[in-house]
This record gives C-alpha cells, structure tokens and sequence, in this order.
C-alpha cells in the first residue's frame, strides 16, 4: 500500500549521491538516536512484564500449569528405553570418524604455504579494478538535470519505508533510486530545501535536498536524499530527539500523554514547510495540535490549538506567507497567523470531516477544500463568515460517491484541478469552464486501488504530469497532454509537446506490482492493456472517457 507520495523539482538532487562515511563524529550522533530508542524499548518491554505479572496472580498460574506440563511430559519406562538404545550409540552418531578427521587436517595442512598481503597491497588474486566498479556505480547512482525524483510512502508486508523513484520522462521510464527503512507507517511527506545538520546562520545561499516524513509514531524524521544507506535520520524533531522528554516519557509510560508544547503525542498526519521564511516546519498531529518547528535549533518554536479534532491537513499561504491554513475532523478549516496565536481567527465549516485543503496557486485570495464525503469546496478568503455554520463557498463540488482522500491544482495550467478517492478513480476538472463552475474533463480507474494520492508535476517541462498511487502499492505516472479531452480543453492554456503522442500511463516496475488489497480488481483486468518497456498503453482508441461519452 502507497499511502503519500511529493515531488521533488529538477536539478535540485544531487548528480552523483554519495554513500554514507561512517566518521567519528557520525557515530557518536547514531550512538546517541540508538541509545534513546534502545532505552524506550527497554522501558516498553519492562512495562509489558510487569503489567503481565500483575499482582502476582498470572505468574502463579503460569507456575502450575508448568509443573502440570513437567508431569505430563515425564518419561515412562526411561530405563528400559536406555537399555535397547544403548547398543545403538545415538549420543555420538553424528561425530567425525577418524578418517574424517584427518582429511581435515590435511585441507589446512598447507597453510603455511599460503601467500598473504599486508593492508594496502594489492591482492593478486583480485584482478577487478576497484576503480572500475567504483565508476560502474557511480554510473547507477547517477541523477540526471532533466531527471524528477518522486517521493513515496509504503507499507509492504508489514515493513514500512521510502521510496525514492526517478521519473525520466524522455525515456518514458520510472525505477526505484534507492530507498529508507522507517519505523512506523508514513502517513506525509514534505520536500524541503533547507540544510538541518548545520549550525551555521541559515542564509539564502544554503541549500539542501531533504524530506520531512510524518508516521503514526510521533516523531517527525529528516532525511538526506542525496545519501544513499543511511542508517538513521538526520534529524529527529520530537521527544526521540530530546533526552529530558525522553525521561519524562518514561515516567508517565503507562499513562496516556497528554498534548504540550514541546512535541507531539499522536499520529503526525500533514507537513508543510515555509518557502519563505525556509526554516520553519508546520506539523499536523492526531494530538489536535499545530505545531511549528524551527529547522535550525530543531526545536518546537509554537503550538497551536484551533481545533477540537484531529488536524489532518495544512497549507502555507504563497503571498501572506505567516499564515496557514489548517483543516480538521471537526468539521472546520482556520486560516491562522502564526504570529498571533490568542487572535480570533478566520473559520470555514464544512458538510463532514476534512481530508485535504489547497491554496489556489495562480490566485492567493482562494482555497480548495475536500471532505470524506466526496466534496470540494472553493472558498474566497476575502468572504469571511460570522460562524462556520454560515460559511457560503463560491462553489461546491460533488466530486465523487466517496471521500475525496487526495487533490491537487496544477501549478502550471491555471484550472485544471485533479481529484483522487478511495472509489478508485481519478477524475480531471476545468475549475475555469464557460458555465462559471468546474466541469469534468476526465474519468478514469487508474488500476492502483484506492486512490491515497494524486499530485502534479512542479516544474514547466512536465506541467502535464500527474503521479498517482493507492492501495494496490503501484505508482503510475499518467502524461495528461497525451489525452484527447485534455488537449482539446487545456492545450491553448499552454504549449503541448509531441500533441501525436499515444495515451500513455509509466508505471512502477513489476517488483512492486503486487497488491496487498483484498479486493485487488481494476480495469486491467477487463480491458485489454498492453505493457511495452514500462509504459502502459489502455485498450480502446483513446484510453479514456469523459464527458462527451
């Protein structure tokens, strides 16, 4: 199962990741993240022996029913058992013989003879170049400029990690780089750009290639995507990476920890970083709180509490850029600043629990919101309502039968919005139709189960792009301009490339193919789909069906 996924911008990772080099001082920061996990696990495995002894009263009955299994499994007859076996010798049947002893001997017998090397002479025996294997891998490793990297969350066979995938949209190719063992189920990731091991000021010059990734466990883990087999994060914002809440941790271990305003104590469910002010981190917790991190002291600066529910969804204004906007299962949306956190502040209310929210990115005044009941709203800041039950949007969208559990609005072609559900389609809107409201462009099962995440591409070259992953474990890469309906409504909005080219969708390779969703059916097995080196070509004329159909 995919559960998130994020782009990362061309020409932003490195052309040739480097391996990690385990230094002395590396170490001492592993050793350090190790021993607060170890002791937390140590401290978890005490309190389940305890809670299992209880008063004493389980370890009793597990005495009885020991000496219960010891008399029942007592040997009958033993000595009349040994006396017929004895002749047999069964204690020493498996022992060497002499002869096998000495063929022993007699392999090693010339050790004396065998030619050794003192460190940092060539073995005559390795006649493979290091340096060749060394190029041969750096060759692998290789990110190319016009390469994208592709970002996503998985859980397979009950193993959770990070994928990192590049897109190579000359070749129509799509394989996974490398990828990052985590410790929990990633629920959100965030790109960010911001160097976080470095105690240097922060100037506009610094830049970093990083992902913030939010799991069901509290912490919040930074990793470097331009090192490949890292064995632990790069930083750790929360109480893993804090010694005293740590300890605090572990004295309230079998009480249930309350929210503070230090670091989280539920599931982390949205990230967003600040392309402003680059150094702040906003996060969304199970916990009803928001909180905003500072990248450089990794510490929280600020906790908010908005909400009465969970909050699962946040988003940056682009142009006001200190405030936020944050959506919660109770039914609300807030745009906050983050500078006044004892204001009253702007609230929007909605029909049923909020699944994502959006800045409208070619106008700042409009937000989008989604709702597990299968609507998108589209609200205009400028209207603000006196209570949330008043909230009026500029239109609401029936979207879909199911909760609209991912969207996303191009970043390049300004109307053109996609919404993914958990009904298993993927659906392409003109948000700036003649009628005044979105009409659909679009419909189409994607074969990849539920849909968990829809996202376009960010940069001009690969405006059409659209990545979507779901519940099946498969990403597809779906290239939008190759479509009909598209090209007949948003190809005058911006330049097609190659307007002849065949629909295509590039899919993850075969490896991860493999569905661990029970109910596993899509189109491809109706249809007749046909697979040429990664791309995936639908059965029919044009692949796809939309309105006119």
């Amino acid at each position: 199962m995919i559960t998130c996924t994020t782009w990362v911008p061309r020409g932003v990772a490195a052309q040739n990741p480097r391996r990690v080099e385990m230094d002395e001082k590396e170490f001492e920061r592993i050793s350090q993240l190790a021993k607060l996990q170890l002791e937390g696990a140590r401290e978890e495995l005490e309190g389940a022996d305890t809670n299992k002894g209880g008063d004493g009263t389980d370890k009793k009955v597990e005495e009885d029913d020991a000496m219960e299994i010891e008399e029942m499994e007592k040997p009958v007859g033993k000595e009349e058992d040994d006396d017929d076996l004895r002749e047999y010798n069964l204690e020493d049947y498996d022992a060497p013989t002499e002869e096998e002893r000495q063929t022993a001997m007699g392999m090693f017998g010339n050790i004396k003879s065998l030619a050794y090397h003192e460190p940092g002479e060539d073995d005559p025996y390795i006649t493979m170049d290091t340096a060749d294997l060394d190029e041969e891998e750096r060759e692998e490793l290789q990110i190319l400029p016009t390469d994208n990297l592709l970002l996503v969350g998985k859980v397979e066979d009950e193993v959770a990690h990070l994928e990192v995938y590049i897109y190579e949209d000359e070749h129509d190719n799509l394989y996974v780089h490398h990828d990052i063992m985590l410790p929990a189920i990633p629920l959100c990731l965030e790109w960010l750009d911001v160097p976080v091991d470095s105690t240097k000021p922060l100037t506009s010059e610094d830049r970093a290639n990083v992902v913030a990734i939010g799991t069901t466990d509290p912490d919040i883990e930074i990793w470097d995507l331009d090192t490949v087999d890292s064995m632990f994060p790069n930083a750790i914002l929360g109480a893993g990476n804090d010694e005293k809440a740590a300890k605090r941790k572990k004295k309230k271990k079998r009480k249930t920890p309350k929210p503070n305003d230090e670091y989280h104590v539920g599931a982390v469910q949205a990230l967003v970083g600040n392309r402003q002010h680059r150094n702040l981190l906003a996060s969304a917790s199970a916990d009803k709180t928001v909180k905003l991190w500072d990248l450089k002291t990794l510490k929280c600066a600020k906790s908010y509490s908005y909400h009465t529910g969970q909050v699962c969804a946040l988003a940056w204004n682009p142009t006001e850029s200190t405030t936020l906007l944050s959506g919660s299962y109770d039914r609300t949306v807030v745009w906050a600043d983050m500078r006044t956190p004892d204001a009253k502040h702007p609230t929007w209310g909605v029909e049923s629990d909020v699944e994502a929210v959006r800045w409208d990115p070619h106008d700042n005044n409009y937000f989008y919101v989604s709702t597990e009941s299968g609507c998108v709203h589209f609200h205009d800041t400028r209207v603000v309502p006196a209570t949330p039950a008043a909230s009026k949007p500029v239109w609401t969208l029936q979207a879909h039968d199911k909760a609209v559990s991912s969207f996303d609005i191009n970043p390049i072609i300004p109307g053109f919005l996609v919404t993914g559900s958990v009904d298993k389609t993927v659906k392409l809107w003109n948000t700036q139709a003649s009628s005044g409201g979105p009409s659909m462009v679009v419909s189409r099962d994607m074969d990849v189960g539920k849909i968990f995440s829809a996202s376009f591409a960010p940069d001009a070259e690969v405006g059409f792009r659209l990545a979507v992953a779901g519940s099946k474990g498969i990403v597809t890469v779906w290239d939008t301009s190759t479509n009909p309906g598209v090209r007949r409504v948003f190809g005058h909005r911006v330049k097609i490339t190659n307007p002849e080219k065949v629909d295509r969708l590039v899919r993850s390779s075969a490896n991860d193919h493999e569905s661990s969703d029970d109910e596993g059916e899509g189109v491809g097995d109706d249809d007749e789909d046909q697979e040429e080196g990664g791309v995936r070509m639908k059965g029919g004329a044009d692949g796809w069906e939309s309105m006119d159909e």
